[in-house]
């Protein structure tokens, strides 16, 4: 048996690229802890024996390993840059007291990772191919062995295949007869000892290669290419050991002017079968039973055709009989054909081993190394060479006058104007040019492949390197390299095998566009058949992808998607060229050159063949930018297969799912608000719960990519339309996301804990505990550990949010005393704020603080405004904010809102308790700071936490912390109830003032403002329930509360010429008065000034009553004159729209929707119907006054009697009887008011209260008003009691306590007549007896 001499290739190894390489590989076993620990464990079994004959003290030697191991995996672990630097310089001391070892090398490649010295981590990997090879470059680092050291190899590889072929091609049996079968004893001994040898020629060549690199490539770290040993010839010495011949010690480049016969001298076993002629030759002898001279001197002459490529050995034995007599020298084309095809070694996508095969056709074309120097390329021919450029086609177009040129060419031609053809010079009818010339580019292509050193166009393409398994989320399948696989792949295949010859020269060659479609069917028939092998563990027979990778296949595909329109063909095409493109990346390289081919594909994307996603991800990975993705169109496409499900699509290399998320999220990457970006949210949220679900599925993706992008898009579709959240947190696996968090970079990580973070904002408490119990428990490491370490160093705009979600998930469990999580997360927010710097990171420690309550609507806006608004009674912005919850929820969150509130008191009360506690207050201090700020959003942020946080400490047991609270946000909160313009913020300050009320200490610090805070009290009394129970408790304790009130006069309008003012009405701005002459006047009240806008005659007698109902814009208007008019009130001015005849003349009009009643000339009181109809009622007395309220009609009678008549049953109840006289006179109710389920009348003062007030439920006396005044007329608000009395006196008394508080005169002595309180309660207007009206201003 020939001796293996392995001679030089033209591969050149550099620096840089064992650098990158080892770089990567050492990353890997960084990050993942059990591959650290697999490798690990690996080295120290597989090198306990190498270690034993080395050294007698092994157990020794294991213990400094044991404590270097353990100092590395402390510094992988340490967050503290000290830390690992410490442990790292300890195991380094270790290691390099021990001697050398597998184990101790790569422990020491970890260390030098780590302290970032890539060469010498370099240096310290190739040390265990040197050591140890066999474990290296098999179990250990077998994607090393590949990258750096296997391409050297080739020769040797093709020098086994040889001996191999020698030995098989003896076999006497039947053609037929499988290989394996065919072999007899001596051919199986022999074969055994050539995978002997063969596995001891890679260990020692490795040993070589690993030694040049050490020593040479990487001596000064430089990056200059230098060139490989170019040869290593192995043979058997004396002593049974293998010896190493070359250049020198470490074999060098040899001269030019020496490489020639140096080459020619180590490369004759593969052109001579001489034994003489190979160095150390005569120290190894083959086994004399299995070898024969004849045998050793002749080797097998490959076939040239296509089809060797896709046929195993199944040729029939009389054929090699044949080749073994004669030894036929390889012509210059066939040696061109075979130098050209050097297998490069990469993994694959997924497994489809290329391996068994590619090596074997790969070695095939290798029978003679002889590189003659005085080959020529052969020139292309002239039709495949472009006439204007001279160089042979890329993208051929045939013109209308029968030529044919370079498409770009043509096309600068006829862009500077010329409209003939440049050779024929005929006149083009059209300057359009046709589709690509494909049966010339087909031939152009085979052509190439057979001469390869011919001159070609330069790719404009650069060539894509192919990502790692693990980018593209399917397992690695490495080519093995043993001679087991090679023998075993050497098995025949069946006939099948020229039914895909037939089906791939139809693709390529037919015109017949059946024939084609056909073929591509056919085509992917055997490539479904090929993968099923695979994924069921058998070995597939032909190497189909070696093949449909060629120029001129590929080629055909294109053009099948140009002219066919059959789906099944379509779909077929796409899917062949997608598994291509994910195998091998001169696929897409030759995809790529031409424009017109992408915009194919592209248009059958946009046309509805979604399956062709995947091949668009796979052509357009790493060349365009997110803007010109965006210029393709292709959102609605890429949304479409989102809504497709995955049982309707293709089963491919990637799922098409996962590349039109990993699309839309490049496209998502030009930047925050842009418009890209705002493009594809609007249509996510257009298509609806569907897509999101799609888009969640790839957070379970095994392609951290995916994960990525999804976390991305569903970040921004969460806040664009929150209600998606639910279908989220209902749908999403958390534990992939939170292991890219591990991974990933800053802006990934940040990306994560945004997603994260609104996750948490669901409108029900206990769903948001829910989600951070799985954030906290799922995860390959502690969630809370790996933030804090990220929190410790992340960027400041980047803290505020991490440190939210990182004191959430402290709070989860029962608060303690004391928690590194939430110390760390508070003193974050509290730097932030603090950091004027960074103004945007002050605004967004605000805002989370500020959401910390965990009250969130459907849409996960915050609810923490809006809920102290309804803590102090203000509920309309929280009713806006939650008016679709109950809908939305429906049964199910009335059944549950019971829980949900609970549950969201005790997180208010739990997280609220946590930040107060955190250094004494320390809190206040930093928000009171940012109260003061002139950014409007760091301000409003900043007053809503305090706010929250003082209204807590009212409700948490009290500390002390208070005071601190008092000192820090007491001014502020009484400067913004002074000032504010909005009402909402004075309410909130009032909220947080009210805390401080319950101590006296807070209440002596209000003594100082106490005028200008009760003044803003009773101008939000009427709006805010809160400010009447704070004025009710400063006042609390005192026998009157004239200082709360005060009654400024406004005005005063002398209307004596229309006689007495008989009756007074206020609608909004508006005062309109009734006189004894029949005048109406309509009033503005705006400003302090009554201005008279309208004067209206149409009454002919007093008007004395006015009555404005609150359900519309009327008024009624009841007169002497026997009429009741109704009036519109549009703008300032009244238009009489109805006019009803009474029949008597109308004292004292009261109205509801369909009647009015009134007092008439004589007893009772009569009761008209819009309609017409009348009836009179009481008929036994006589009425002085009437009040209407719900349906029962309230009686004023001259005996001082008062009754209750139900007007829907005429029922009469008395409540005060009338038989009591004074010096037989009657004593008259002159005045009645019914409020809020009170019925106040005034009648004389004789028994000393004027005023007796009863209760309408009961009709009991409740109280009275303790005045002697004869009063005359009364107006109730909400607040106060007014009363007119016949010498223009008006006393004001509090309804609650019954007390007076102020009295006031009128600017005569003349009988107060009417009198009436606007809307708002801050007007009070009276009309007298001699035709004055009055009006104050209530504060």
């Amino acid at each position: 048996m020939e001796n293996p001499t392995v001679g030089a290739t033209t591969t050149a190894t550099t620096a840089e690229t064992i650098i990158h390489h080892t770089t990567a590989f050492l990353s890997k076993a960084i990050a993942d802890p059990e591959l650290r620990n697999h490798l690990l464990a690996l080295l120290h079994g597989g090198g306990r024996t190498h270690f034993a004959a080395r050294f007698t003290a092994g157990s020794n030697l294991l213990k400094p390993h044991s404590l270097a191991l353990e100092a590395v995996e402390k510094a992988i672990a340490a967050t503290n840059l000290s830390v690992q630097s410490s442990s790292l310089a300890v195991a380094e001391k270790l290691l390099l007291c021990c001697s050398t070892t597998p184990f101790s090398s790569f422990l020491l490649s970890l260390i030098y990772s780590l302290v970032h010295q890539p060469a010498k981590a370099a240096r310290a990997v190739l040390c265990l191919f040197r050591i140890n090879p066999s474990v290296a470059r098999s179990k250990f680092a077998p994607d090393l062995f590949q990258e750096l050291f296997l391409v050297h190899l080739l020769p040797a590889l093709r020098w086994f295949e040889e001996q191999r072929t020698r030995i098989l091609s003896n076999s006497e049996a039947p053609p037929t007869t499988k290989v394996l079968s065919r072999m007899n004893g001596g051919q199986t001994r022999e074969l055994k000892e050539l995978e002997g040898i063969y596995e001891q020629v890679l260990d020692e060549n490795c040993r070589v290669f690993a030694e040049y690199f050490i020593n040479e490539v990487l001596s000064d770290g430089s990056v200059a290419e230098v060139g490989p040993p170019p040869a290593v010839v192995l043979g058997r010495g004396e002593a049974g050991e293998f010896a190493i011949a070359g250049f020198g010690r470490y074999n060098p480049i040899p001269k030019e002017e020496d490489a020639a016969s140096t080459s020619s001298e180590l490369c004759s076993p593969f052109g001579s079968s001489s034994p003489s002629s190979t160095p150390n030759s005569s120290s190894h002898h083959p086994p004399p039973a299995t070898s024969s001279p004849a045998k050793e001197a002749v080797s097998p002459a490959p076939s040239n055709s296509d089809a060797d490529d896709i046929t195993s050995s199944s040729s029939s034995s009389s054929t090699a009989s044949t080749s073994s007599s004669v030894s036929t020298p390889p012509s210059s084309s066939l040696s061109t054909e075979k130098n050209k095809r050097v297998a490069s070694v990469q993994p694959l996508p997924y497994p489809l081993p290329r391996s068994n095969k590619q090596t074997r056709s790969s070695m095939a074309g290798f029978d003679s190394l002889q590189l003659s120097t005085t080959y020529k390329p052969s020139p292309p021919p002239k039709d495949f060479v472009c006439p204007i450029t001279n160089n042979i086609f890329t993208d051929p177009v045939t013109i209308e006058t029968g030529q044919t040129y370079e498409r770009k060419s043509i096309q600068e031609w006829l862009d500077r104007g010329n409209s003939s053809c440049p050779i024929t010079r005929q006149k083009l009818t059209s300057t359009l040019l046709p589709k690509t010339n494909y049966v010339l580019k087909r031939l152009i292509a085979a052509w190439l492949e057979q001469n390869p050193t011919s001159s070609s166009p330069p790719i404009e393409t650069p060539p894509r390197r192919r990502k790692s398994a693990a980018a593209v989320g399917e397992p690695t399948s490495t080519p093995s390299l043993s001679p087991n696989s090679v023998i075993v792949a050497a098995a025949a295949v069946d006939g099948s095998v020229s039914e895909l010859r037939h089906a791939i020269n139809n693709l390529c060659m037919s015109e017949i566009l059946d024939e084609s479609e056909a073929a591509v069917l056919t085509i992917e028939r055997f490539w479904q058949e090929e993968v099923k092998k695979i994924k069921n563990q058998n070995r597939g027979g032909i190497d189909v992808q070696s093949v449909l990778s060629r120029p001129a296949v590929v080629s055909g595909f294109v053009e099948i998607l140009f002219n066919s329109d059959d789906p099944a063909v379509l779909r077929a095409a796409v899917f062949l060229l997608s598994e291509l493109g994910a195998r091998d990346g001169s696929v897409v390289q030759t995809l790529t050159r031409v424009d017109s081919d992408v915009d194919c594909i592209l248009a059958l994307f946009k046309n509805g063949l979604l399956e062709a996603v995947v091949l668009i991800y796979y052509l357009l990975r790493g060349s365009s930018s997110p803007e010109e993705l965006m210029e393709m169109d292709m959102v609605e496409s890429l949304m479409a297969v989102l809504e497709r499900k995955e049982s309707e699509m293709v089963e491919m290399c990637m799922k098409p799912r996962s590349a039109a998320v990993v699309l839309l999220g490049r496209m998502m990457a030009s930047g925050e608000g842009s418009a890209v970006e705002a493009a594809i949210v609007e249509g996510i949220v257009k298509e609806g719960d569907d897509v999101v679900a799609a888009i969640v599925v790839s957070l379970e993706s095994e392609w951290d990519e995916e994960r990525v992008s999804a976390v991305g898009m569903l970040l921004k579709v969460m806040k664009e339309d929150g209600r998606c959240r639910n279908t989220v947190a209902d749908k999403a696996e958390l534990a992939p996301v939170l292991e890219s968090f591990t991974g990933g970079g800053d802006g990934e990580k940040f990306e994560i804990i945004c997603f994260l973070s609104e996750l948490v904002k669901l409108n029900r408490t206990t769903y948001n505990e829910q989600v951070l119990h799985i954030i906290k428990d799922e995860g390959t490491f502690s969630t809370m550990h790996t933030f804090l370490n990220y929190l410790q160093t992340a960027p400041v705009d980047q803290s505020p949010v991490l440190a939210g979600l990182l004191l959430q998930l402290d709070l989860l469990a029962e608060p303690r005393k004391m928690s590194m999580y939430r110390e760390e997360a508070i003193d974050t927010f509290i730097s932030c704020l603090k950091n004027s710097e960074f103004p945007a990171a002050q605004v967004v420690a605000a805002k989370t603080i500020a959401s910390l309550p965990g009250r969130f609507n459907v849409s996960g806006k915050s609810l923490t405004r809006a809920f102290l608004l309804k803590c102090a009674g203000v509920e309309k912005s929280y009713r806006i904010l939650t008016q679709n919850e109950h809908q939305q929820a429906g049964e199910l969150y009335g059944q549950t809102a019971e829980i949900e509130e609970r549950a969201a008191e005790v997180w208010d009360m739990k997280m609220a308790s946590a930040l107060v506690s955190h250094e004494f207050g320390a809190i206040f201090e930093v928000l009171a700071e940012g109260m003061k700020s002139r950014n409007s959003e760091l301000q409003s942020a900043c007053f809503v936490s305090a706010v929250w946080l003082v209204h807590m400490l009212g409700i948490l047991p009290d500390t002390g912390i208070r005071g601190a609270a008092r000192v820090c946000l007491l001014d502020q909160f009484v400067a913004i109830f002074k000032s504010a313009k909005d009402n909402e913020d004075q309410v909130l300050a009032l909220l947080a003032l009210k805390s401080f009320l319950n101590d006296p200490e807070g209440l002596q610090d209000l003594n100082n403002n106490m005028k200008d805070v009760k003044k803003g009290l009773r101008e939000l009394r009427k709006s805010c329930p809160l400010a009447v129970e704070v004025l009710k408790d400063l006042s609390e304790g005192k026998d009157n509360s004239a200082e709360l009130w005060n009654h400024k006069e406004l005005v005063q309008v002398d209307c004596c010429e229309n006689g007495e003012v008989l009756s007074i009405a206020c609608f909004k701005d508006k005062i309109i008065s009734g006189h004894s002459d029949g005048t109406m006047k309509v009033w503005t009240g705006k400003g302090s000034i009554l201005h008279l806008i309208q004067e209206i005659r149409e009454h002919t007698k007093g008007v004395s009553s006015l009555v404005v109902l609150q359900s519309g814009n009327k008024l009624y208007s009841g007169s002497l004159d026997r009429t009741t008019r109704v009036w519109s009130i549009v703008g300032d001015t009244l238009h009489c729209m109805k006019v009803h005849d009474m029949k008597d003349p109308v004292h004292n009009l009261v109205v509801a929707n369909s009647i009015a009643c009134f007092i008439p000339a004589g007893t009772g009181i009569k009761v008209h119907s819009w309609s017409g109809r009348s009836n009179l009622l009481n008929s036994g007395r006589y009425v002085k006054c009437l009040s209407l309220v719900q349906g029962k009609l309230y009686c004023g009678c001259h005996d001082s009697s008062i009754q209750e008549i139900d007007l829907a049953t005429e029922t009469v109840s008395f409540i005060q009887s009338g038989s009591r006289k004074l010096i037989s006179k009657a004593s008259p109710v002159h005045a009645l008011e019914v409020r809020d389920g009170l019925i106040y009348s005034a009648v004389s003062p004789l028994d000393g209260a004027a005023v007796k007030i009863w209760s309408a439920s009961n009709h009991g006396q409740v109280g009275s008003l303790a005045t002697t005044m004869e009063v005359r007329a009364m107006a109730v608000s909400s607040e106060l009691i007014y009363l007119g009395s016949r010498v223009g006196t008006i006393e004001i008394w509090d309804r609650k306590k019954h007390i007076r508080v102020e009295t006031i005169q009128a600017c005569t002595n003349s009988k107060l007549i009417s009198m009436a309180v606007d809307g708002n309660e801050d007007i009070l207007v009276a009309g007298t007896s001699d035709g004055w009206i009055q009006a104050w201003e209530v504060s």
